[in-house]
């Protein structure tokens, strides 16, 4: 009788999660259909308030049904396309008369990206409207943001706090040793340092002066860019003297940045408001404040018919995050899934004359960068030109992918290059040894039970292995000298998995102009032949409604209790991210295909790797688990 009251309990619990789970299901198609009938009405004379809260990213990552109930998130993503989309449109609306830059709780984004958008501000303040911004702390990404703007704002209790691109990798070889891990390598490229996590316990001294030289061009990029937006602001003599600066200002980091004329004035959140009153008018809303405007998400759902729906478009292809075989979802770059969307895409609609790749990824599976670049050789048979934007990072697979262009343009940050292949293998002979564990077996070939991780790799199958990664090299050294029209011993002199920035990149003949993703589709218009104004159709994996419906529920644009704002904190977050994204990266390369074209190095430079961070926030808690 027990099991039966048992079962009868069990039954009755999971009708009842049903019926709840049915009820939210209405609940929220209820209030789908309501929303989907209010029309947004744009305020003439307000502002447009870019709240750039959590990170700006070229796609946006998926999260589960799972994450957003159990509040599992690695952080809010902005997706730049809609950030300049809106700028744009806002720039030619007589009735939006001024931007506000919401950089309270802002994270970050690849400088390619910021690049972009300081392009598209700068249009804007072209059109005779002025771009107000205000943070309680700025950091590197949100102060470039920032600069482009006619007054910046700080809290009193906030400062500018710069850093400049770099900092600390994770190496693994003495905790491997430790464990008896052997991690056998082969690879082509005397900086291919994605494997140097797994054999040094320290960056090697040709990785180190690569990483350093590309930072130097990055930090050079991002002071000339600050200079020419606020000619009056010093950064690099900001830095040099901090201490004494911050000394002389009492330990007041908001008058030492504005007495450095980096801001230009210090206020409170109120007093922004009460400005921006002044400047725009009162409004009904208290998302941002009380003065007139109007978010992000609502002024592009109130332009929404604006956008054609017919006439001859070009494609845009997003190739984002790590490159995986099979199907992945968006924040990740899988092949079949990317295949299959480019196929569908040029199959099912006519219109579509042209494709622009966009590509932010350090690459990864070499099979996966090969099927993408086919996907995209197919549609060129068709007769289609294949235009390639660089975002933030554009590397190893991602540059593979890239060479099915006609045309590559870059940002003069772009992390460009790591044209280099590399194979990892782990065997663990020695630390079974150290349990008391033996192995042997027989073999009919040298190569039966080959590459063997129990007993470890035979000599004979490292031969094949190095020989297969440099064959590969080859091929991959090839397919560039072709697109590029490059001699192959060029190739391989600037290849050698070296790292460059786009500046040096426009120099060597890796990329052929500068521009953002506007500037590609222009590009693709052209030899395409079509005119007027370029329609462009999104070519990815779709969000789920029902999960782009829970995101509303969970992540409500003005809900920042929790997010810390003073300049240390933020820095510590963005930290974060790029700690867990690097160690996202490790895990895939430990466990993902045994050949790749991938840029380790990269990933702490880049657009904050949402996708990646996600996965290994998810693992280091299964090994938490484990270790308990």
């Amino acid at each position: 009788m027990s099991f039966v009251r048992t079962t009868w309990r069990v039954l009755v619990g999971i009708k009842d999660l049903l019926v709840l789970l049915l009820l939210l299901l209405f609940f929220i198609g209820l209030w789908a259909a309501l929303n989907s009938r209010t029309a947004v009405a744009v305020t003439n004379g307000g502002a447009l308030v870019l709240n750039l809260d959590g990170a700006i990213v070229d796609q946006g990552s998926e999260r589960t049904p799972f994450e957003l109930a159990s509040g599992s998130d690695i952080g809010r993503q902005r997706q730049v396309r809609d950030i300049i989309r809106g700028i744009d449109l806002a720039a030619k609306d007589d009735r939006i008369k001024a931007v506000v830059l919401d950089l309270d709780t802002f994270v970050g984004a690849g400088e390619a990206n910021l690049q972009s958008i300081g392009t598209a501000l700068r249009a804007f303040r072209k059109a005779g409207k002025p771009v107000e911004a205000y943070a309680t702390a700025y950091t590197d990404d949100g102060y470039y943001l920032a600069a482009q703007a006619d007054r910046v704002w700080v809290n009193p209790l906030g400062g500018v706090l710069l850093t400049g691109p770099g900092g600390a990798n994770l190496y693994f070889k003495t905790l491997l040793d430790k464990y008896g891990v052997d991690i056998n390598v082969f690879r082509v490229g005397t900086y291919k340092a994605a494997v140097e996590p797994f054999t040094r316990a320290a960056s090697s001294p040709e990785a180190k002066a690569a990483d350093q030289a590309l930072v130097d061009a990055l930090w050079q990029t991002y002071v000339a860019d600050v200079k020419v937006a606020r000619p009056a602001a010093d950064v690099t003599g900001f830095l040099a003297q901090l201490p004494q600066r911050l000394g002389a200002a009492g330990g007041d980091a908001a008058k030492a940045a504005k007495d450095a004329r980096l801001i230009d004035v210090v206020g409170t959140r109120g007093e922004f408001n009460a400005a921006m009153i002044k400047r725009v008018g009162e409004g009904d809303q208290k998302s941002f404040g009380t003065y007139s405007g109007l978010t992000l998400d609502r002024y592009l759902s109130a332009q929404s018919s604006l956008v054609p729906k017919s006439g001859d478009a070009v494609g845009v292809v997003y190739v984002t995050g790590n490159i995986v075989d099979g199907e992945a979802p968006r924040g990740t770059a899988g092949s079949t899934t990317i295949s299959r969307a480019i196929a569908k895409a040029i199959t099912d609609n006519s219109d579509i004359k042209a494709l622009v790749v966009r590509v932010d990824s350090g690459g990864g599976s070499v099979l996966a960068s090969e099927e993408i670049r086919q996907a995209l050789l197919d549609a060129k048979s068709r007769g289609l030109p294949i235009v390639a934007s660089f975002g933030p990072v554009a590397a190893s697979g991602g540059y593979w992918v890239a060479t099915a262009a006609d045309e590559i343009y870059a940002q003069p940050s772009t992390i460009t290059g790591s044209i280099g292949v590399f194979a990892i293998i782990p065997s663990f002979n020695r630390t079974l040894a150290e349990f008391g564990i033996g192995t042997d077996g027989v073999k009919s070939t040298p190569y039966s039970g080959e590459p063997d991780i129990v007993r470890g790799i035979a000599p004979e199958t490292k031969v094949v292995l190095q020989t297969s990664v440099e064959d590969i090299y080859r091929r991959f050294t090839g397919i560039v000298a072709a697109a590029r029209k490059l001699p192959v011993a060029e190739v391989d002199r600037v290849g050698q998995g070296r790292v460059w920035a786009g500046t040096t990149a426009r120099q060597l003949k890796l990329v052929d102009s500068f521009g953002g993703l506007d500037a590609a589709v222009a590009a693709a218009a052209r030899r395409a032949g079509i005119k007027g104004s370029v329609r462009t159709i999104d070519i990815e994996r779709s969000e789920s409604p029902f999960v782009g419906l829970l995101s509303s529920f969970a992540d409500p644009g003005d809900d920042r209790d929790q997010v810390a704002r003073d300049p240390f904190a933020k820095l510590a977050a963005g930290s974060r991210l790029q700690l867990l994204a690097a160690i996202g990266d490790l895990k895939a390369m430990a466990s993902g295909p045994t050949m790749q074209a991938s840029c380790l190095e990269c990933s702490g430079l880049g657009s904050p790797r949402t996708a990646a961070a996600a996965e290994a926030s998810g693992w280091l808690g299964k090994l938490g688990m484990l270790l308990k």
